[in-house]
């Protein structure tokens, strides 16, 4: 693994002896002449160890340990001083410093110290991983649905977790692909190594190619020290690359040659770098309309298509909306401090007659505020937002806009009939008696129902 370690001391040939020194070992180096250009350099790298003077200019070691332990607190501090007194070092010590070494050092006593402080580091940084992949584990309590199309969704992600192929999430907006991403990373063989995700429309063009692949002192303007790339960061494990479908036709070439071969080459430095990462692409586009408009690469869009994985809209699993509204307000209310029972019918109903274009974010959104504004322990109809109940009449039926008539009318009366079906079985807990009452219609009618439209009593209902 390689480490990035931060030298700070206002003697430049000091700077460069340690940096010459810790290269040796495969150590990245960044020098900072003072206190403040440390914390500048801080800011803008991951560093995994400062080597700092005690005495200097302006900021001196005290106040700059001072700062990064107010900071940055699991980032380990080595003190260098010329006057190593007991004092000093015992000072250093009890202000959070993980050691000190006095001038002039011997290079071999150097090397323990630093090997040790960034052994440390290494197991703060496992910590913080493994703590991170039992929130994702929890996460995945999130991908919750039992319908057919969320069922296929489930079938993919067990079926590829182990392999090492690339894989393609494609879905509108806030359907859950990157959710999906963790939880094959989680689940798969690479879960003990990192997971790194990158959003390919947030990042400008011109930066693009330096994120990715990382670049060398010097490559460009403000290039003022090396930067490893997201590529090198997942090395051994996942990277997910969001909104790949906007990525630049120029970066897209560079892109592919990596998935085919296995190599970077970071901007401004010719040597080539190997990495073994699993990719895995996410795009709410349509690739293959961009491939045709010349907008995204051919060959690039196949080797991303190995293993495809279509996520379903929420409209197209409105079954699973009542179980993710649950879920959610018993995690958000949690959250809160507020505990709550479920919904009311009429809540449920209002919810799976709205079409959700933003998906299961959109769902999400709509019960934290749901959460937020109720008063008691089951979510009533008017806690929901407004905008739910814009394409509905006043009599609870849904207005159909003037030229809007469907093109099926049996398949649209079924969907009406499943809205009500679903709503009633959430609200008697499954119970087929109950929700039968509710509705108005016989246990047999409503036995056949679930049979024809094809709903799951013991599946659906939580």
């Amino acid at each position: 693994m390689t480490h990035n370690v931060l030298v700070v001391d206002d003697e430049p040939k000091l700077c460069d002896l340690l940096a010459s020194a810790l290269s040796q070992n495969g150590i990245v180096v960044f020098t900072a002449g003072n206190g403040l250009h440390a914390l500048k350099v801080l800011e803008c790298e991951d560093i995994d160890l400062v080597i700092s003077d005690w005495r200097m200019p302006g900021m001196d070691g005290p106040q700059l340990l001072a700062e990064i332990k107010s900071r940055f607190p699991q980032l380990p501090v080595i003190v260098m001083t010329a006057y190593s007194t007991v004092k000093n070092a015992v000072q250093s010590m009890r202000n959070g410093a993980f050691d000190y070494i006095a001038k002039p050092f011997d290079i071999d006593e150097l090397d323990i110290t630093v090997n040790k402080a960034l052994q440390f580091r290494d197991i703060l940084k496992d910590n913080q991983r493994m703590r991170a992949e039992l929130d994702e584990h929890r996460q995945i309590d999130s991908l919750i649905g039992d319908s057919p199309s969320f069922r296929r969704v489930l079938h993919a992600i067990d079926s590829v977790r182990e392999s090492n192929a690339t894989i393609l999430l494609t879905g509108e907006s806030g359907t859950g692909k990157e959710m999906v991403a963790r939880a094959i990373h989680t689940h798969g063989n690479r879960a003990d190594k990192p997971f790194v995700a990158v959003n390919c429309a947030a990042i400008p063009e011109g930066l693009l190619e330096s994120e990715m692949f990382g670049h060398r002192k010097g490559a460009f303007t403000g290039a003022v020290a090396d930067r490893v790339g997201r590529f090198q960061q997942a090395d051994k494990g996942t990277l997910f690359l969001d909104e790949i479908g906007e990525m630049p036709l120029a970066l897209q070439a560079k892109i592919l040659r990596a998935l085919q071969e296995r190599v970077i080459e970071p901007v401004g430095d010719p040597r080539e770098r190997k990495v073994d990462v699993r990719v895995i692409a996410a795009t709410n586009k349509n690739l293959l309309d961009a491939v045709a408009n010349k907008e995204f690469r051919e060959d690039l869009y196949y080797r991303l298509n190995v293993f495809p994985i279509p996520l379903p809209a929420l409209r197209e699993r409105v079954e699973d909306i009542a179980p993710l509204a649950r879920h959610f307000a018993h995690t958000l209310g949690a959250a809160a401090g507020k505990r709550f029972s479920g919904f009311s019918a009429q809540a449920l109903q209002a919810m799976a007659r709205y079409s959700w274009p933003g998906n299961i974010r959109e769902l999400q959104n709509c019960v934290e505020r749901a959460t937020i504004v109720a008063s008691g322990a089951v979510i009533e109809e008017e806690d929901l937002p407004a905008y739910l109940f814009a394409s509905s009449s006043a009599d609870g039926g849904t207005l159909i806009a003037e030229g809007s008539v469907p093109a099926d009318l049996e398949a649209a009366l079924a969907e009406v009939e499943k809205t009500y079906i679903l709503a009633a079985l959430a609200q008697s807990n499954g119970v087929q008696a109950a929700a039968a009452q509710l509705i108005g219609i016989s246990e047999r009618s409503f036995w056949y129902r679930l049979k024809k439209l094809g709903i799951h009593v013991d599946k659906i209902v939580r």
